[in-house]
């Protein structure tokens, strides 16, 4: 009998993770083109405004529900109205980060896909202020709605005629929303931990923290989701390891070694 035995195909959180110098490299240009990418496209004050109106409108003809009735159930809970700019301010940088380190840490496969989704949607969504730049609903009057970071604090945002910081008028997508929900996304797809549903918290409780500040339109998370979706159509993810137990916890399984060539 003539047969030799390779090796079963490894799973894919068995794989070497990519060199740390160059991912915190990646991963550093990622929040800086986030950072500082959308201040290209300033100067379009008049037209953001436009824009503003126009999707107002719109999501009054599509009857989605209004942005102040949800701002109205965090005015008049008192604390939370600090909470909520807080969460604003605070959780959504740390949330993605802690997310890519933990991917990178303990499931190096899921992190190349996870990163790779972030990078396309990140890059994409600098497109839209060139082209519909959009003034948030705190600016606009119409909405009749409440810029509670300035009015109760923390705020992230300056006066946006001395903001050199950011682009105020880059309200569309909504980034804390669709990263967000890529970091639930990814956890639920990374464990099988019974609970990972709950991931799902993150992005809801995100979505009701940026409408209620009157940061974004409900069509920002829209066009966010709809832009992570894509982006998730096209880019591969890998299969779920069979020595995942649950959330943070990892079996070792033995490789299989396959018979080929084998005279019977």
């Amino acid at each position: 009998m003539n047969a030799r035995t390779e090796p079963a195909e490894a799973e894919p959180d068995s794989i070497a993770r990519p060199p740390l110098v160059r991912e915190f490299l990646l991963v550093a240009g990622l929040f800086l083109v986030y950072k500082f990418g959308r201040q290209l496209a300033t100067g379009h004050t008049g037209e953001a405004f436009h824009n503003a109106h126009r999707v107002w409108d719109l999501e009054r003809t599509l009857r989605l529900p209004g942005e102040g009735s949800v701002q109205s159930a965090l005015l008049h809970g008192g604390p939370l109205v600090h909470l909520a700019n807080t969460y604003y301010a605070t959780v959504h940088f740390p949330a993605t980060l802690a997310f890519l380190v933990w991917l990178y840490l303990r499931r190096p496969a899921h992190y190349l896909w996870a990163r790779r989704v972030l990078a396309a949607v990140t890059t994409a969504a600098l497109v839209l202020p060139f082209t519909f730049p959009l003034a948030p609903p705190r600016m606009l009057a119409a909405t009749g709605l409440v810029d509670t970071a300035r009015r109760y604090g923390p705020s992230v945002y300056g006066p946006p005629s001395s903001d050199h910081l950011s682009n105020q008028f880059a309200a569309m997508p909504s980034l804390h929303f669709g990263w967000a929900l890529m970091v639930a996304i990814g956890l639920i797809a990374a464990t099988r931990s019974r609970w990972r549903l709950l991931w799902l918290l993150h992005p809801l409780i995100t979505l009701l923290v940026i409408v209620a500040t009157a940061n974004h339109y409900w069509l920002d998370a829209i066009v966010a989701a709809a832009m992570l979706g894509l982006a998730l159509a096209v880019i591969p993810r890998p299969r779920r390891s069979t020595g995942t137990a649950g959330c943070g916890t990892r079996r070792s399984v033995p490789k299989e070694r396959v018979l080929v060539g084998a005279d019977r």
